[in-house]
Parts: C-alpha cells; sequence; structure tokens
C-alpha cells in the first residue's frame, strides 16, 4: 500500500468515526443548550454534579418515556414498524449492563484471586448462600479463568466441596457413553496439577455419571468408574504430552485396566475402543472465547520499513482472526434485538467507544500535517466534547478538552517554535468549544483559559510587543541583563525560556513572529473577546466555574516574582462588570470566588499587583453600591469584604493608605446607598486605628468623625446595623497610644454617639435585623447604649491614665445624663460591664502598674459607682445593691491598703447619701455586709504566729516589757489624722530584708489591721455623721479645761448621721463589731511576747507592733452609740438590754487602764476616760446611780495615777455627783437654802 493509499483509508476511516459521532450528537441535540441563544443573564440549569447523578448508572430518575419519544421524533431517528418506546427501556438495559459488570468484575476477581471473587459477588447479593448458587459463576457464558476454576473445585475445605458437588450434580451425563461424558465434564475448567484434587473431581464424576445412569450393566459400582476415569486423564497425558517420549500402547492400557470392575475385567473392546478414540482426539477444554491481542511493546523497535510492513500484516491478520472467533461465537446466541429509538443511548455507546476515538484522532493530529485530516480530526474531537458535555461526562469531557489544549502548543510542555496550521485550528476550536458549549465545560475551563492566557501571551510576541520589552524597555533599563533574564520566566510557557535567556537570534524571533502571527488576527482575538463578553449568557453554574477557573489562570500569572502578567486579573475585572446585573442568588456566588481571588491579590508583594487589584476592586464597588440595597440584605457587607482582608493582612504602607482613600471616597460619593457594607467600612477603619502610620490613622480617623457626625445625622436608620461597629472602631482610635490626641477625640465621638442614641430611641426599636430574639423595648439597650458603655470600658482596661480618665468621666457622664431611660434590666447589664474594672486587679502585673491603677482608676469608679447609685437609688436599689455590697466586700479583702481603704470610703458615703432612703431590709444587708468585712478581716494569725523553729526565751520577758513601754511612748500621740496606718509603712527599710514568704504575709496582715481602723472609722461616720465625733471630743477637751462639764455640748452635724433611720436591731449589730474589734486589739497589745516575736521577724516599723488606735478607737465609737441609744426616748424599750451591755463595756474598760502599765499607753486613753466620764455625768441621776456604784471602785484606782488636769477635774465632778446623787453630801444651792456652812477645799 502507497503512503497515498494509505492517507486515503486514513481520511476514510477518519470520516466514518467523524460521521458517528455527528450522528449522535444530531441524536442527542434535544438535551443540548446553546447559551448563545439565551436571552437572559444565567438561567437555571443543573450543576455537573446534579447532571452527574441524573445520568449517573445507578440512577432512578429518568426521563419519562413521552418525552424520550418526543426526543425521538424530534430528531428523525428510529424507523416505523421497529419496536415501540415502551420496548426501548434505557433504564431496562442499564440494569442489565450493570449487572453484566458486576459479573465481569467479579470473575476478574475470581481470576486473581478465587476468594476474593466469591466475597465481591457475595456482597452484591449476587449469589445464594448455598453451593448451588455459588456454582452460577462457572456457567461457560461467564468463562473465569478455566485454572482457577480447577483449583477452586478441588480445594479440599467444605465449602469448596459443596460448590464442586453442586457444579458436578448440574451435569446431564444420561445417556452419554463415559468418554463423552468425561469430556463434557473436563471442558469447563483445567484439572489442577496436585494428584489429591484431581481425584476429589474424578470421583464425585464417578458418582454423577452412574446416578445419571443407572440401567448400565457395564460398570459394577461407581470405583470402577471412578479408576476408568483417573486411567484415561492418565492415558491422555501420556499420549498427547510432547515430555512423554514412550507411549502407551493399547496393551499396556489394557493390563493397566484388568480387574477394576468389581475384580473382574472391563470388556477389551471396550477399552480398545476408548484407547482409540482418545488417541485420535484428546481430551481437552472446549475452546474459549478470550481472543487476546498480543502486545509488541516488548520486542525490539523496528529497524527499517519493511520489517515494519511485515510485523503490521501479521498484526492485521491477527485481528481478523479474533474478529472472525467473535463473531461465531455469537453467531448462534438467540436474544431478543431491540431497535434503538431512545436518545439516552448516546451515553453508554459514547463511553464504549470515547478512548479508542481519542487515540485515533490523537495520532492523527499528531503525525499528519495534512489540513484535510487535522480538520477530520477537530470536527471528531469537538463532536465528542459536545457529547460528553451533553450528557455530563466529566472524565470524557476532560480528556478531550485536554487533548485540544495539548495541540494548541500553548500548554507549558509544548513550545510555539514549531506550531503550523493545524495548531492554528486547534486554537480556533477550543475558542469555538468555549463560545458553544460553555454551560456544560465545568473543570475544563481550566485547560481552555490556561491556553487563552498563554495565547496573549503569543499574541504580544507574534505582534512584536514582547520582544521590545524584553530587550529593556518597561520597568528596567535599556539592555540590562535583568531585563533579559527575568523576561524568560514568562516565556517558560511557550517554550522559549532558553531562547530569550540566551539572547535570541533576530532572523529566528522574526520566524516565530511569523508562525505565531496568525493567533493575533482579528477573528481571535474577537473570537476571545467573545468567551467573556459572552459570559453573561452562562447558566448560574457555568459562570461560577468559569470564574473560579479563570482566578487560578490568575494566581498563576501572577506566580513569577519578577514579571507578573495581569491579563486574567483585568478580564476578571471586566467579567465582573459584564455579570454584575444577574439576580443576586448568581451573583453571590460569583463574588464568593471573585472576592477570595482579590483577597489574595490585594496581598501581593509586587505592589504594582496590589495596587492595580485595590484600584479594580475600588471602581467594582462604586458601580455595586450605586445599585443600593434593601433592609437586611447583606450583598454589600460580602462584597466589601476584600478591602478588610486586604487591610488585615498586608502590611504595606502604600496599600494600606490606598485602601483607606478607596473607602473614604466611597462614603463621600455613595453614603446614601451604603446599607451592610458600613460593617466592612468600619472594620477596614478598625485595622487602621491600630496602626502606627500617622498618615494612615489621620486619614481613617477624619473618614470615621466625618460619619459619625455627618451621615449619621441624615442616614443613622440605614447605619443602625453598623452602630456598634463604630462605637468599636472608635474605641480602637481610643486605645492606640501613639496618638493620644486622636485617642481624646475618638472618646469624644463616642460621647457624641449616645445622643443619636438617645434622641432616635424609637428608629431603635423599629429596627429589624437577622436577632429577632431581642424584644423590641431592648433593641436600644442592645444595639445602642450596651455598645457604647461596652467600649469605654475596654478604654479604661487598655489604656494609660490620661486616656483611660477620660474614659472613666464620660462612661459615668452618660450614666448620669441618660440613666433616667434605662429599664432596671439595663442596669444589672450594665454593671457588670463596670466591675468589669476591677478585673484589672486580678491579672498578673508590675506592682508599679497596679498600684497606679489602685490609686487612680480604681477610686475614681468607686466613687463614681457610688454617684449613679445615688442619682438613680430607687430603680437600683432592689436590684444592684447586693452586687454592690459584695464589689464593695471584694476589694476591702483585697491585700492592698489603698484599695481596701477606697472600698471603705465607698462603702460609707453609699450608706451615707442614701441612708435615708434605706427600708430595714437594706439596713440589714448593709450591717450583715459590714460584719462580714470585720469578721474577714480581722488578723487572728497576728496571735498565733511563730517562725520556724522558735524556742521559748523566758529570761527576756522583763526585756519585752521595757520595749514595750518603750514602743508606746514612742507613738505619736497626735495622729488623729483618719486612715494614718497603726504601724509603719511595711515597705520600711528596715524589714525588707526578711524572707519573702514573712513579708507577703506580714503586709497582707497589716492590710487587715488598716481595714480594721477604717471600719471602725466608718461606722463612726455612719451613726453619726463624719468628723462630728473629732469636734465632739475637742469640745469636751474644751469643757474640761473651762470646767463648764455641765454646759450642754451640741454639734451642728449630730443630726446628718444615720443614727435615727436605724433599728436597735441594727445599731447591735454594728456594736458586736465594734467590741469584738476591741477585744482582738486589746488582747493584741496585752501580749508583749506575741509582740515581741514579730517585731524580731520583721513586722516591724520604728517601734514594736501594737493596735492601740484600734483599741481605743472601736471601743470609743461603742460608748458614743450606747450612750446615744442610752438617752434616746425612741429606744426606751432597748433601755435595760442597752444599760446592761453599757455597764458591761464600761467596766471592763476601766478595769482594762488599771492593767495597764505603760504611761504612754495610759495617755492614749485619756480622750476614751474622758468620753466615758463625760458622757456619763449627763445621764439623769437615776441611771447615774447604777453606774457610778458600778464604776466607783475603779475610778479610786485611776485617782492614784498621774492624769492630766482635764481628767482630774472631770473626775472631780463626777465625784461630786456622786456625793449629791447618794446624799452623802448636801449642793451648793441646799448651803444656800439652809444657811450652812462648808469647809473650803
Amino acid at each position: 500500500m502507497t503512503p497515498l493509499q494509505e492517507l486515503s483509508l486514513r481520511k476514510k476511516g477518519l470520516e466514518c468515526l467523524v460521521s458517528i459521532l455527528k450522528c449522535m450528537v444530531e441524536w442527542s441535540k434535544d438535551l443540548y443548550v446553546n447559551p448563545n441563544h439565551q436571552a437572559s443573564l444565567g438561567s437555571y440549569k443543573p450543576s455537573e454534579q446534579e447532571m452527574a447523578e441524573g445520568k449517573g448508572l445507578e440512577s432512578g430518575g429518568r426521563r419519562s418515556s413521552v418525552s424520550s419519544l418526543d426526543s425521538t421524533v424530534s430528531s428523525g431517528v428510529g424507523s416505523v414498524g421497529t419496536q415501540t418506546a415502551v420496548q426501548d427501556d434505557p433504564e431496562q438495559f442499564e440494569v442489565i449492563k450493570q449487572q453484566k459488570e458486576i459479573i465481569e468484575h467479579g470473575i476478574e476477581l475470581f481470576n486473581k484471586k478465587p476468594k476474593r471473587g466469591i466475597q465481591y459477588f457475595r456482597s452484591r447479593e449476587c449469589l445464594a448462600l448455598n453451593g448451588r448458587g455459588h456454582c452460577t459463576i462457572f456457567a461457560p457464558r461467564r468463562a473465569p479463568c478455566s485454572t482457577q476454576v480447577g483449583e477452586f473445585l478441588g480445594e479440599s475445605n467444605k465449602f469448596n466441596k459443596e460448590v464442586m458437588y453442586a457444579y458436578v450434580d448440574q451435569l446431564d451425563f444420561c445417556g452419554k457413553d463415559f468418554v463423552s461424558a468425561l469430556r463434557i465434564f473436563l471442558e469447563g475448567f483445567r484439572l489442577p496439577g496436585e494428584a489429591q484434587k484431581i481425584d476429589r473431581l474424578m470421583e464425585k464424576f464417578a458418582a454423577r455419571y452412574i446416578e445419571c445412569n443407572q440401567r448400565q450393566t457395564l460398570f459394577a459400582s461407581a470405583d470402577t468408574a471412578y479408576v476408568l476415569a483417573y486411567s484415561i486423564i492418565m492415558l491422555t497425558t501420556d499420549l498427547h504430552s510432547p515430555q512423554v517420549k514412550n507411549k502407551m500402547t493399547k496393551e499396556q492400557y489394557i493390563k493397566m485396566n484388568r480387574g477394576i470392575n468389581d475384580s473382574k475385567d472391563l470388556p477389551v473392546e471396550y477399552l480398545s475402543t476408548i484407547y482409540e478414540e482418545i488417541e485420535g482426539k484428546k481430551i481437552a477444554m472446549k475452546e474459549t472465547k478470550e481472543y487476546a491481542i498480543t502486545t509488541k511493546s516488548s520486542k525490539p523497535s523496528v529497524a527499517n520499513e519493511k520489517q515494519r510492513r511485515l510485523l503490521y500484516n501479521l498484526e492485521m491478520e491477527q485481528m481478523a482472526k479474533t474478529a472472525k472467533a467473535l463473531m461465531e461465537a455469537v453467531s448462534h446466541a438467540k436474544a431478543p434485538f431491540t431497535s434503538a429509538t431512545h436518545l439516552d443511548h448516546v451515553r453508554p455507546m459514547f463511553k464504549l467507544v470515547w478512548t479508542p476515538l481519542l487515540a485515533a484522532y490523537s495520532v492523527g493530529l499528531q503525525n499528519c500535517d495534512d489540513t484535510e485530516v487535522a480538520s477530520l480530526c477537530l470536527e471528531g474531537i469537538r463532536c465528542a466534547i459536545r457529547i460528553a458535555c451533553i450528557f455530563g461526562m466529566q472524565l470524557e469531557r476532560d480528556a478531550y478538552v485536554q487533548a485540544l489544549a495539548r495541540f494548541s502548543l500553548l500548554t507549558a510542555s509544548s513550545s510555539i517554535t514549531e506550531m503550523k496550521q493545524k495548531n492554528i485550528d486547534t486554537i480556533k476550536t477550543l475558542i469555538t468549544v468555549a463560545h458553544t458549549d460553555g454551560n456544560y465545560l465545568g473543570n475544563s475551563w481550566h485547560e481552555i483559559l490556561k491556553c487563552i492566557s498563554q495565547l496573549e501571551l503569543a499574541q504580544l510576541i507574534g505582534t512584536g510587543v514582547k520582544t521590545r520589552y524584553l530587550s529593556g524597555s518597561g520597568r528596567e533599563r535599556e539592555g540590562s541583563i535583568k531585563g533579559y533574564t527575568s523576561g524568560g520566566e514568562e516565556f517558560m510557557g511557550l517554550g522559549l525560556g532558553n531562547l530569550v535567556g540566551s539572547g535570541a537570534d533576530k532572523r529566528h524571533m522574526a520566524s516565530i513572529q511569523e508562525s505565531v502571527g496568525e493567533t493575533s488576527s482579528q477573528s481571535v482575538v474577537v473570537a476571545v473577546d467573545r468567551i467573556f463578553t459572552g459570559s453573561t449568557r452562562l447558566d448560574g453554574n457555568a459562570i461560577v466555574d468559569f470564574v473560579r477557573w479563570l482566578c487560578a489562570v490568575s494566581m498563576d500569572e501572577l506566580a513569577s516574582p519578577h514579571h507578573p502578567r495581569m491579563f486574567s486579573l483585568q478580564k476578571i475585572v471586566e467579567i465582573s462588570y459584564y455579570n454584575m446585573n444577574r439576580i443576586r442568588l448568581q451573583w453571590s456566588r460569583i463574588w464568593h470566588v471573585i472576592g477570595d481571588h482579590f483577597n489574595k491579590v490585594g496581598c501581593n508583594p509586587n505592589e504594582d499587583v496590589a495596587i492595580f487589584a485595590v484600584d479594580s476592586l475600588r471602581q467594582l464597588s462604586m458601580k455595586f453600591l450605586e445599585k443600593g440595597e434593601l433592609a437586611n440584605f447583606r450583598f454589600q457587607k460580602d462584597f466589601l469584604r476584600p478591602f478588610e482582608h486586604i487591610m488585615k493582612k498586608n502590611r504595606s504602607p502604600t496599600i494600606r493608605d490606598m485602601v483607606i482613600r478607596c473607602i473614604a471616597q466611597m462614603v463621600n460619593s455613595q453614603a446614601g446607598n451604603i446599607r451592610s457594607g458600613w460593617k466592612n467600612i468600619f472594620a477596614v477603619f478598625h485595622q487602621a486605628a491600630s496602626d502606627n502610620d500617622g498618615n494612615i490613622v489621620e486619614l481613617a480617623f477624619q473618614t470615621t468623625a466625618h460619619i459619625v457626625t455627618n451621615i449619621f445625622q441624615q442616614h443613622f436608620p440605614a447605619a443602625i446595623d453598623s452602630f456598634q461597629d463604630a462605637v468599636k472602631c472608635l474605641s480602637e482610635f481610643a486605645c492606640n497610644v501613639a496618638f493620644p490626641d486622636t485617642s481624646m477625640e475618638a472618646i469624644r465621638l463616642i460621647r457624641y454617639c449616645a445622643k443619636y442614641v438617645s434622641e432616635r430611641p424609637q428608629v431603635l426599636r423599629e429596627y429589624t435585623s437577622d436577632d429577632m430574639s431581642v424584644a423590641p423595648g431592648d433593641r436600644a439597650w442592645v444595639r445602642g447604649w450596651f455598645p457604647i458603655l461596652f467600649e469605654l470600658s475596654c478604654i479604661i482596661n487598655r489604656c494609660k491614665l490620661d486616656v483611660r480618665t477620660r474614659g472613666l468621666t464620660v462612661m459615668f457622664e452618660i450614666m448620669k445624663s441618660y440613666g433616667h431611660t434605662f429599664e432596671k434590666h439595663w442596669w444589672q447589664d450594665l454593671f457588670r460591664i463596670v466591675f468589669r474594672i476591677f478585673d484589672n486587679m486580678k491579672l498578673p502585673e508590675q506592682q508599679t502598674e497596679k498600684s497606679e491603677w489602685m490609686t487612680t482608676t480604681c477610686n475614681h469608679a468607686l466613687y463614681a459607682i457610688c454617684d449613679v447609685f445615688t442619682q438613680f437609688y430607687e430603680a437600683l436599689n432592689e436590684i444592684l445593691l447586693p452586687d454592690i455590697l459584695a464589689q464593695l466586700h471584694w476589694c476591702v479583702k483585697q491585700d492592698n491598703e489603698q484599695l481596701a481603704r477606697s472600698g471603705t470610703n465607698c462603702l460609707e458615703n453609699l450608706v451615707i447619701l442614701n441612708g435615708q432612703k434605706f427600708s430595714p431590709e437594706v439596713w440589714g444587708q448593709t450591717c450583715n455586709c459590714m460584719l462580714e468585712i470585720f469578721k474577714t478581716t480581722i488578723p487572728h494569725v497576728l496571735l498565733t504566729w511563730r517562725p520556724a523553729g522558735m524556742e521559748e526565751d523566758v529570761g527576756e520577758k522583763h526585756l519585752d516589757v521595757d520595749l514595750d513601754r518603750q514602743s508606746l511612748s514612742s507613738m505619736d500621740k497626735n495622729a488623729s489624722e483618719r486612715g494614718q496606718s497603726q504601724f509603719s509603712n511595711p515597705t520600711d527599710e528596715s524589714w525588707k530584708g526578711g524572707p519573702y514568704t514573712n513579708q507577703k504575709l506580714f503586709a497582707g496582715l497589716l492590710i487587715k489591721c488598716v481595714v480594721q481602723l477604717e471600719l471602725i472609722q466608718t461606722i463612726d461616720n455612719i451613726v453619726f455623721y463624719p468628723a462630728t465625733s473629732k469636734k465632739e471630743d475637742a469640745e469636751h477637751m474644751a469643757a474640761a479645761q473651762r470646767d463648764a462639764l455641765d454646759a450642754d455640748i451640741h454639734i451642728d452635724t449630730e443630726d446628718q448621721g444615720m443614727y435615727k433611720y436605724m433599728s436597735s436591731h441594727h445599731l447591735f449589730k454594728l456594736l458586736d463589731c465594734l467590741q469584738e474589734s476591741h477585744s482582738f486589739s486589746k488582747a493584741f497589745n496585752s501580749n508583749y511576747e506575741q509582740r515581741t516575736v514579730l517585731w524580731r521577724a520583721g513586722f516591724k516599723g520604728k517601734s514594736k507592733p501594737n493596735l492601740l488606735k484600734q483599741e481605743t478607737s472601736s471601743l470609743a465609737c461603742c460608748l458614743r452609740i450606747l450612750f446615744r441609744m442610752y438617752v434616746d426616748e425612741n429606744r426606751r424599750d432597748s433601755w435595760d438590754a442597752i444599760q446592761q451591755r453599757l455597764l458591761s463595756v464600761c467596766s471592763e474598760a476601766l478595769a482594762y487602764f488599771i492593767t495597764v502599765n505603760s504611761e504612754s499607753h495610759r495617755e492614749a486613753w485619756t480622750n476614751l476616760l474622758l468620753l466615758l466620764l463625760t458622757k456619763t455625768l449627763k445621764i439623769s441621776d437615776e441611771k447615774f446611780k447604777a453606774h457610778a456604784s458600778t464604776y466607783y471602785p475603779y475610778l479610786c484606782e485611776i485617782m492614784q495615777f498621774d492624769l492630766i488636769p482635764e481628767l482630774r477635774a472631770v473626775l472631780r465632778k463626777f465625784f461630786l455627783r456622786i456625793g449629791v446623787v447618794f446624799k452623802i453630801c448636801i449642793t451648793e444651792e441646799q448651803i444656800r437654802t439652809t444657811g450652812m456652812n462648808l469647809p473650803s477645799w
């Protein structure tokens, strides 16, 4: 055959193949939808997955036969008179085909490993569980591997035997002679080589033969048949095996079978007949129907054309024989024939032939440059793609599209230097496929768009643009080496990397330009553009696939570190413009892909790329925002999210500045159309707020301020959903420590935001959002007040002193200004925020920061809380008083003196300012709180602490007493200022050297002592009003000096205290606290040994520790309360109890004073004794009698001490009154009445 004849024959063959595919395309045309004929943007079409499921082998949802018939009629397929459409049921054929495929796969597994094949058949429920069911797979028409069948049937285990018995039992040997029956038995499998397996098979065969031929008289028993069968097998092997040289003779065979018929011989004529029949025709398996074409790949390559032709003819002859055998094998088969009329038959037909068709077309394109051959191949590929697309055959479609892409020479593994006309035609075919079958391409868009990307590069080469660029123009200087090397990367995909990198020869480059010049033709350029402009006609799923793969190609283009290309990125922007008018459901899916791509491109390390991405994003956003948005939608939020991502991830100042400017432009031009997009805008500014670049922070803050002050004024209802984002953004500006002026202004704007919430609560209540669980009445709180107050608390917790102080001030200003509009349960949430201010105390920080925090912010907050509570007492009393008391209790329990002082001061102010409004229940809560504080802060450890390994030293007790006297005498006598510590400062240098554990313990104990002293003063101030007691002591001292104790002493503030609002029960509770505190301090001051131990361990200042001030102040407060109650007519019912307690307290006090050894200690009691005696002198004579009779012995003892003149004067008055009351002496008035003379003393 000449080459011309071969070419002609090849063309004929290709024409036939193409005609077949054309017929298939025509047959299935009713299923094809041309996107270019669609009138609207992206009408719905099932996705690839849905289509694959609908067309899959296991699909139950087929089209009805009526629609199938309509398709058939319309396509003109199917002749009249053939079987009806009902009989042509594709679903039935699919079921049969599935069953066949299952069987074929199971047999394949069986041939590899019988056990696995059996398990597969069982899993598909193809076999019954008994042996008879399993033997059905050995039917001749299924033809498993004969050797594996023999091995399986010959196995000795129970299951294999059952299958073998069932297999043999289904054979019919009735009326057959013995040799014929044996031939039938052995034609289904190959005998195994193991003798035991043959033995089992022959034994069953013999039994079955006798069972089928019970009337025969030749064989005495089945044993005879068994032995004879075995001997026939041996005879066959002997006569027909080429390895056996000395063949068995007839006489030898007859002799071998003597005595096998129940010790008798079989007829000689019978055995001779068997011998002659076996000699003439060996027992062999039936001819198989498997005709495998042996491959020649293992043979060496053909040396010349003659040998190639010879081998070709041999292969053709073998193929003809195989075809003939296959046709003969089915020539006698009787099966019903159905004329195919249903278009769904195209799918299985194409699935069967697509692989050889692809090979034929690929070889044609690869090896032949004839334009007609190339045209036929391309047309065939195009038809194949159409069929694969229509029926959702993804694998087949991708394979054909990849073949087209490969033959276009635009892929990475090809070189455009070899481009010919057939490659140009391939490119055009690829573009046509993209244009006509875009709705079905799915993942194949990747290959097409890669080729289009490379085509653009080839067009630049063809027009000479890229060569000039490569020679050094553009960003690189002309002639620079970098321009060549870096540019070479860009052409690696076209196979030009070496050419460019080595300096292309001008003539060679000219020839390349000529070869690729046609890629730049007007028709190609227009066709490519038509793909992108026509994207508006793709359906909803196809456009998403198209966009996804275009983004993937764009990422590949941008991957070059030196010269990234932005062709696909530009096309993404274009198709975004084209498709923006799609329905929102489709557009949101498209933008989900494109937005993610902009996220990545906007963070590209190449600033030129990132700038292009941000600018393109700005233009698209401006156009999108022009469309506006209805309430409660989120399309703008999704669209603007890339700005937020870029701002978060890209640290380039240039890009960040550009993002801020783009957002600012949007705000200035489209503020009226923005709805959900405000969230993204504030998120971007939130990122900018923490920046260190002053320009970025300033620009972002200016825009934010403009939004809050101006745009909110006009469009507040549209921005409600983002109001809390705006406040959070301002909070972030306030927390930027690098710009304190901006921080202060941000706090001012947060205060300004409160004005919107106050003036427009109805707008907030009427606003509906995704969170419909919030009651309308609470929406103003959830969306307005709570974000403002919460962010202010965050500013307080995060910022430095000046900023957090301003934030704290504004926070409580808002509460005081607008608190009258708050609901009760809002206050609960609010105070949870307020109490977060104190959480900083629970965090491990440096001691200096803690100290600053406590002395500034905590103090400020505590007093502000007290002010707010006082202002809104009626609203807050029932719901928040326990929480506030608990917070104050927590404060005074901390190991920090300043915080403890603040807690007690706040408690005092709270009660003094609101006590007159307290109910008995509230007074009970307040007194219980003070009682708890007293109990938890009494430093009991002071009485029991011992250093490790301490030994008693009795000999030093006298020294201890002397030291104690010295310590008491060195005490500051005038230390009456409230809050002064009883001990020296715990950080005093004199005890820093002690062990750390002791220092920490002693510091905590010292704070508890301070709290005790503060609480005593707090009770005094609450009951009698601050400074009242101090003024009273001064008045008593002055009266004693003037000897005018009889005069009534009245303090202006004494009626301002809470005494008159408190019940006796509550006062008794406070008295219990005071007495317990006095008892403890008295016990400690009397324990000289323990005080010395503590002093030596480091618990000291300038002198030995004492609790003298606690001892005196607690008793003084106790006495004031008791004497006030004792003379209160309103408490007459309690006078007996009061008198009993008063007598007990005073007696104990006087008895203790007598035992005091230190002069300075007695001096500290001067004011106390003065108070006790003065108050006693002012009671009625009847009450005085009870007191004087009790105190008299103690007062006599006290006379022996060296007392100050004022105290002696009071004692004198006391004794004088004793004389009068008990009628020991008469008064001056009585003398004047009777005229008696008294001695002078």
